[in-house]
This record gives structure tokens, sequence and C-alpha cells, in this order.
């Protein structure tokens, strides 16, 4: 292999997922291989008619002997088994998420009736799905930028990979129209967090790290990089990582629920 360089095709539910497998598979930082997007790849409407993202690495410079067999083509992983294969490569030092209910104070009569409407609304949305699962809910931090603290309602049960769905478009979509609802019956705004089986806990470990890795794409490109969309709260967790980052700043831009986060390098 003197004159051929190593290639490696990979496909996964966007581009950005596919890079960040490759570059784990090779072992080698993005500034080592040169990217060549084959399929961008289409999300569909609530995963229907979707198409996942093809792309090719190939190595800039002759990397160790433990470089991959050239021309090799994965298959993304089942939805479930994807997230948990993404958890394993986050970074120790990603900050854990913090589930802190307001310091121990006993709740008014009027936040245990909107605790009960949030976990009335997401039990009977199951019930409806057939689905059986414990459901639970708590008050959660507010962040400096938002005055509301958000309801997070927990969902625990038996295999309920369903309630996921792939890249968490099902739970994002059960999460919307749960807010929706909630909102409605409280007759204000509510911020509303649906979460099963901890899976937003190890969500927000990889936005961070996608984050960060997004903001040094755009400064060494100059140019803006506009995430996929996301839910508010997800939102909520790129904009706070690059809260500090004094070579990009951060906007949402869209509608909801296709309203995205995009990273923008400063002069």
């Amino acid at each position: 292999m003197q004159d051929k360089r190593a290639t490696l095709e990979i496909i996964a539910p966007s581009v950005e997922e596919a890079i960040a497998k490759g570059l784990a598979d090779l072992g080698l930082p993005e500034e080592a291989v040169e990217v060549e997007v084959l399929d961008q790849g289409s999300r569909g409407l609530f995963g229907i008619g979707s198409r996942q993202a093809r792309i090719r690495l190939a190595v800039k410079s002759a990397p160790s002997e433990e470089r991959p067999e050239p021309e090799r083509v994965h298959e993304a992983p089942a939805p479930i088994e994807t997230f948990e294969e993404e958890r394993e490569t986050i970074p120790e030092e990603a900050p854990a998420p913090r589930r802190v209910t307001p310091a121990d104070e006993m709740s008014s009569p009027e936040e245990e009736h909107d605790l009960q409407v949030a976990r009335d609304t997401v039990s009977e949305l199951l019930e409806k799905m057939k689905i059986r699962a414990r459901v639970s809910a708590h008050f959660g931090e507010a962040d400096e930028e938002r005055t509301r603290i958000p309801i997070h309602v927990d969902v625990n049960g038996n295999d309920l990979s369903i309630l996921i769905g792939r890249r968490a478009e099902t739970l994002n979509a059960l999460q919307y129209i749960a807010s929706l609802i909630v909102s409605k019956e409280l007759d204000k705004s509510v911020s509303l967090v649906v979460d099963v089986e901890g899976y937003r806990m190890r969500r927000e470990g990889q936005l961070r790290q996608l984050a960060r890795r997004m903001a040094e794409q755009a400064v060494k490109t100059g140019r803006r990089q506009v995430l996929e969309p996301m839910p508010a709260n997800e939102r909520r967790i790129v904009h706070i990582e690059l809260r500090e980052n004094p070579d990009v700043s951060t906007e949402s831009i869209g509608e909801e629920p296709r309203r995205k986060v995009t990273i923008i390098p400063k002069d």
C-alpha cells in the first residue's frame, strides 16, 4: 500500500455521526483525514421515508499498522445499540448532567398539580400506545437563561426502546405532543422534558461533545455550522456548552418542531 491511502466508508443516521464513527474506527483526529460526503441522507418525517448518510474518509498521511482495511463499509447499528456504542466513546471528562429538584423544599399545591397533570398526560399517551411503564415527574433546574423551571417526566419499564426510536425521533415527538397537551391543560407555557430509561442523560454527553467538535469545524472552515433539528431542551445544552467559547456564537433558527442550532464563527 505504498501509494494508496487508506479509505473508509461509513453509513450512519447523519453526516456528523458518520464522521465521529469513522474517526473512532480509524483512531485519528479529524485533521488527519479528508471527508467526502457521498450522501447527505434524509430525516423524513418522524423517521418515515428517512435515508441514512454515507461518507468516505481518506487518510491524509500513512497511519499506524493498526489502520483498517481499505474500502470497508460499516452499516449503522440498530437504533438503541447506536446510542450505546456512541456512549462508550464519550470522554470521561464530559460533565454529567444534573437532575436537581428545587432545594428539598415542599412543593406548593399548584406545583403538585402541575406535576400530576404532566404524569397523567404522559401515562394516558402511553396507555393509548398500548405501552406499560412506570411514570414519575419532578421539577428540574432552571438554567441561567430561563426563568421557567422545567418539568421532567421519567418513563421506566421493560424493553422501551420503541419509545426512543431512531435518533430519538419517537421520543421527541412524544415530548412535543405531551408538552402541547400539558400547556393547554394548565393554560400556560410549560417546559416539559420526557426521558425514557435515562436516555436523555446519556444524550447530554453526546450533545456536548458534538457542540465542541462542530465549533472547532466552524472556526477551522470559517463557515456557519447548522445542526440538525432538536427539541428545546437539547438546543439549550448546545447553547450552554458553547456559551463561554470566545471563537463562536450560537443561535436557534427555524420553527418548532424543526428548530435548529447554528454555530457562527466570530471574526
